[in-house]
């Protein structure tokens, strides 16, 4: 009896240990840009902060939007402080637009959300309470923070970001959902890349091609990531899932090829929303979109938590 005592005792300190409490802060870095900052009770001179920025659409600090309530970010931020990092994750500039009523959809460009990073990490880099500044971009927000980590900042993560511009990877992902429309969608993308916009006639395609949104696409298409990578000087660690149904792999493994002294970390079973997915079946896979419950695979965070050490 005293043994099992022991191991009880044992397991219960393990659990309270994995649940160390943190502290959360609301901050306004600007009218534009609310996030939320994760932190250890204590911070530290050793304390590092990790800037989280979110993939595309209207994502809020915690990788939520419509139809997809998912939680992913607030799982990695407050996991990260209960690691002793802090961790910032912020809503993106169109959600205060469009609290505000002022958001232009055809005003906006890639290159505000470039701007907004770069404000964060002024923000931050004037309080000096961080050892060191890493930025860390999930899915679009790869490309993000790719560009605006080249200044000031000490160490770069991606998180299910693409290896290829946004012409060849939607090109891609059409050709698979519609074939049909494959040809259509192609030349549409060449227009766009070329600089110029054109009269939307097919309505099945207005979600990605409507004329409102047709100048952020050309500001976004004429990134590509792999050249984008070759200008970092600071350590890099480039994570993607094998269950990742939106960003394969491959576009990982891009990365790496372009910047050889990055970290490459491809996790088992994880998708594109960090989760876990232990089946084969796409239906498991797309529910977790929308499960606010489901925590993000653990070897995610140990793995950042390893890499930001090692800085």
């Amino acid at each position: 009896m005293k043994t099992l005592l022991v191991a009880v005792f044992a397991i219960t300190l393990t659990c309270a240990a994995q649940e160390k409490p943190i502290k959360k802060e609301d901050l306004k870095v600007n009218t534009l840009i609310n996030g939320t900052l994760y932190s250890p009770q204590r911070l530290t001179k050793s304390t590092d902060l990790v800037i989280i920025i979110a993939g595309s659409g209207s994502p809020d600090r915690n990788g939520n939007q419509a139809g997809m309530d998912n939680n992913s970010l607030r799982y990695l931020g407050e996991q990260l402080a209960q690691n002793d990092i802090a961790a910032f994750s912020f809503d993106k500039r169109t959600i205060a637009l469009m609290a505000a009523g002022t958001l232009s959809e055809k005003d906006l460009s890639f290159e505000n959300f470039i701007s907004d990073v770069k404000d964060i990490i002024a923000y931050f880099k004037a309080k000096k309470q961080y050892r060191h500044i890493i930025i860390a971009g999930h899915s679009e927000g790869s490309l993000i923070g790719m560009i605006a980590a080249k200044d000031n900042t000490d160490g770069f993560i991606s998180l299910a970001g693409a290896g290829r511009t946004i012409d060849l990877i939607l090109a891609e992902q059409i050709g698979k959902q519609a074939p049909y429309l494959k040809d259509e969608v192609e030349k549409d993308l060449a227009i766009l890349k070329s600089g110029q916009t054109f009269k939307l006639e097919n309505p099945a395609l207005g979600s990605i091609f409507r004329e409102s949104v047709q100048p952020y696409m050309i500001s976004w298409i004429k990134y590509d990531p792999t050249k984008e990578i070759q200008k970092l000087k600071i350590p890099i660690l480039i994570i993607n899932g094998t269950k990742d149904m939106q960003v394969p792999v491959s576009d990982a493994e891009l990365l790496k090829k372009a910047k050889p002294e990055a970290q490459l970390k491809i996790i088992t079973n994880m998708n594109h929303l960090f989760k876990e997915i232990k089946t084969d079946d796409p239906a498991e896979n797309q529910a977790s979109y929308n499960n606010p419950d489901l925590p993000i695979a653990s070897e995610l965070v140990a793995v950042v938590n390893q890499f930001i050490k090692s800085i």
